[in-house]
């Protein structure tokens, strides 16, 4: 799949995002006190309070995060990256998971941006230490991990290890076992002579629509577990700390929420542990449905079908030996 199909595949996973994003988000903050009022029902007008407040939450740090990335998709030339990780994985892979948090990007663009870097010849180990890293542990992530739970560094901190450790194990893993006819390598993503503002306009823009579209999809849930769900049953799944470790790491990855996000909609799940939230926070920006797809139109349908579970099962076991740990 050349990467122009790669584009036309981000863009149709996303092409109800502008609608569902404008009119749920206007009509939620403009239209609150006149669609409240439609309402006796004191559960509804509960709900619009929580998702909105959710969502505003979030928004500076989605808009913040998504210029960001655009930024680097733009401006940071892939060859510059791939020429400052050393070319041994045991020492590349945590170099460029720690390049993540200097080079960030969002979930949406970290994907193309590993596919540029195995394409100019970076090891294949490295280059997804980098994909798992750059939305997880990147400046606007911990800052909006930091506002989410405030009083709570240790949150900011686990947050860090927990996803820096699935990027490294992952990468080490992959270099360890992976075999290269399970990856398919992309042809460049940006061509020669783009006018690279352009660029950076239309990679934040679709940023902005898909990741806004998935925060309202999220922020929604979230308040529907909230309000319409029998306090018993979230109590239930809450107080059985495996249970909840499980129910938060599927929900984790059916949201794909966008990392700058995820962590207003954790701070919103106060039934479940710390813990637990952490599982929800890792394995978001390392695994769900929409990286799935972007990672099989990149790398092909038999890398996804490896990579996805190898991920799952490192985030989990990352986010509990962390959180044990820290919190």
């Amino acid at each position: 799949m050349s990467d122009l199909q790669v584009t036309d595949e981000r863009r149709r996973l996303g092409r109800f995002v502008p609608e569902l994003f404008v009119l749920v988000l206007v009509a939620a903050v403009l239209l609150r006190p006149r669609v409240a009022g439609w309402f006796d029902s004191a559960t509804l007008q509960t709900w619009s309070t929580v998702f909105v407040s959710i969502t505003l939450q979030a928004l500076p740090f989605l808009v913040l995060g998504v210029v960001v990335s655009g930024a680097v998709t733009a401006f940071v030339p892939s060859s510059l990256i791939a020429r400052l990780l050393p070319d041994r994985p045991a020492v590349a892979v945590p170099s460029a998971s720690l390049a993540g948090a200097v080079f960030p990007g969002c979930e949406c663009g970290s994907v193309p941006i590993a596919g540029r870097l195995t394409s100019l010849g970076a090891a294949p180990a490295a280059a997804l230490a980098f994909m798992l890293a750059a939305p997880a542990i990147n400046p606007v992530v911990m800052a909006a991990t930091a506002v989410a739970f405030p009083g709570q560094p240790e949150m900011v901190l686990a947050r860090f290890l927990a996803s820096f450790a699935v990027a490294v194990v992952v990468g080490l893993l992959w270099s360890r076992f992976g075999r290269g006819s399970w990856l398919r390598l992309p042809r460049r993503a940006v061509p020669e002579g783009a006018n690279r503002w352009d660029v950076f306009a239309g990679t934040a823009r679709h940023d902005f629509l898909h990741a806004g579209g998935w925060l309202v999809v999220g922020a929604a849930a979230a308040a529907a577990l909230q309000v319409f769900i029998p306090r018993s049953l979230v109590t239930t799944v809450a107080t059985n700390e495996w249970l909840a470790v499980l129910v938060l790491a599927g929900l984790a990855v059916l949201l794909a929420l966008c990392s700058e996000a995820d962590a207003f909609v954790a701070a919103s799940l106060s039934q479940f542990s710390l813990t637990a939230r952490l599982v929800f926070l890792v394995v978001g920006p390392a695994v769900d449905i929409k990286l799935i797809a972007l990672q099989a139109g990149t790398f092909g349908r038999g890398f996804a079908l490896r990579f996805a579970p190898l991920t799952f099962v490192v985030a989990v076991s990352s986010a509990l030996v962390v959180g044990w740990w820290v919190l």
